[in-house]
């Protein structure tokens, strides 16, 4: 199965983004993964618009958005403007979250839902036919550098099984390690959200950790 290594440039060099964004895209990396945080859904604010269009003058690859923020329906039509190729929100904090996943798919964008640990399959059941990504969080969201929790991988284990069903792509996020890639890649995680654990800060390029990555 080919694996999805999706950088999550909250952990990038902003001071040398371009540089940063393109070492990645000759990587062969697959998907940018941009959070974006109000501080109020999650305690930290993290990448904001003019992040967004730097990333995106800088590469042609897909990017994300994952908004972890409160009413992330607001969010939509301004990184629906700045290129964002898929979406993700979380229903915990979306009053309708059917019509924002409608509202993005719309758009011509992929529309995805975030799950935090503490939530279970149950309380996003009915959305998942309106999805092409279902994102775990593997640690609580809002900062890099936790620790795996290891109580979600029963619930990675149900999704994984519903997504023959509902066709969507699995995804993982927080503290993915090489691995964490390869055990979860055996149940059936299509796509991993990298960061301090796997790729940056390594002394390795980042086109061998890439490759290596893929190979797990």
């Amino acid at each position: 199965m080919t694996k999805l290594i999706c950088p999550s440039l909250m952990c990038a060099d902003f001071s040398n983004i371009k540089q940063e964004v393109q070492a990645l895209d000759q990587a062969d990396i697959d998907i940018f993964h941009m959070d974006v945080m109000d501080g109020n859904f999650v305690p930290n604010m993290a990448l904001g618009v003019e992040d967004y269009r730097a990333v995106r003058q800088a590469t042609e690859k897909p990017m994300d958005v994952h908004l972890m923020v409160q009413n992330p329906q607001k969010m939509v039509p301004i990184f629906a403007d700045l290129g964002a190729d898929i979406m993700y929100i979380h229903s915990e904090a979306d009053p309708m979250p059917t019509s924002t996943l409608l509202d993005i798919k719309q758009r011509g964008i992929k529309p995805g839902i975030a799950i935090n640990p503490g939530t279970s399959v149950n309380m996003i059941h009915e959305l998942l036919p309106l999805v092409d990504y279902v994102l775990v969080m593997t640690v609580n969201p809002g900062f890099a550098g936790q620790t795996y929790l290891d109580f979600v991988n029963p619930k990675i284990d149900e999704l994984s099984e519903l997504k023959a069903k509902f066709g969507y792509q699995l995804m993982v996020d927080g503290a993915i390690s090489p691995q964490k890639i390869a055990t979860l890649s055996k149940r059936g995680v299509d796509g991993f959200i990298v960061g301090t654990s796997s790729l940056f800060g390594k002394t390795q390029s980042y086109t061998d950790i890439v490759k290596d990555l893929k190979t797990l």
